[in-house]
């Protein structure tokens, strides 16, 4: 069983936390995932940033960009995760473009990452029609390739994933900027539990849960919640350091709490 497995296996609903490597730097990145575990989260997401991403929003690609001036690559990152293993066994995840793996070779990638001690990997452009070599060097070393379902997923895509995801499957929940919280709620449950009925894996969701409320109705009909740029958000406006801990520490355990409350 995978430490993500293993920590997903629990009663309760899982936090996935994410932010982008090297934002502000690479030393701030190192304590900002120390305060974030501290925190309360299960599972930490760290961010590669790339130049051209495919899904993310204002908010992460700035800090993409903040990053990759800062001279933040691929090896770095690995170099930062190695670091933190040291201190820490909480389950680490790498969501990346494709891009920057194939540069980097997708066998040493994985061997590299595995070796550093990265447990799960999401690329959100690289679908299961085109991830068959990945997948091949990703399963012979035990890293969990985490897929991804949107709303527009078909059953039989529902079902592949399935059988291809390790880890967890990562549910983007794109909701619009429309609709009252009742209709959302309806409609994630229903998108949700029809995936949960087809899959083995928890089911966690990502995409616009900003605060604890959303948090807490995600988390009704699901296994957990990934929260991503609220976090990223309060980095950029944030510079002092200390001042940039206290209100990640203080938004995230407010979620933990939120999700304890509710499972």
């Amino acid at each position: 069983m995978s430490r993500i497995e293993e920590k997903l296996n629990g009663n309760g609903k899982a936090l996935v936390a994410f932010f982008t490597a090297g934002d502000p730097d690479m030393s701030a990145s190192k304590e900002i995932f120390s305060v974030i575990e501290k925190s309360g989260a299960d599972i930490i997401e760290i961010g590669v940033p790339f130049s051209d991403p495919l899904a993310d929003g204002p908010v992460i690609q700035a800090a993409s960009h903040r990053s990759l001036k800062n001279g933040t690559n691929l090896k770095k990152i690995i170099a930062l995760v190695t670091d933190i293993r040291s201190q820490s066994q909480l389950p680490i995840v790498l969501m990346t473009s494709f891009n920057p793996v194939f540069v980097y070779g997708q066998k040493t990638f994985v061997e590299d990452a595995v070796k550093a001690g990265v447990d799960g990997v999401i690329i959100p452009d690289l679908p299961p029609e085109e991830a068959e070599e990945f997948l091949g060097y990703a399963n012979e070393k035990k890293l969990d390739m985490i897929f991804l379902l949107a709303p527009t997923s078909t059953p039989d895509r529902i079902q592949r994933i399935g059988e291809l995801s390790k880890g967890f499957i990562y549910y983007v929940s794109l909701t619009g900027t429309t609709g009252t919280k009742s209709a959302l709620a309806k409609n994630l449950q229903e998108k949700v539990t029809a995936i949960k009925s087809k899959v083995q894996l928890p089911v966690l969701v990502g995409f616009g849960i900003s605060g604890p409320e959303q948090a807490k109705e995600a988390a009704q009909c699901s296994d957990g919640v990934i929260i991503g740029s609220a976090i990223v958000k309060i980095i950029e406006t944030h510079s002092d350091p200390a001042e940039r801990n206290q209100k990640i520490a203080d938004f995230v355990s407010g979620i933990k709490e939120a999700l304890t409350t509710n499972s």
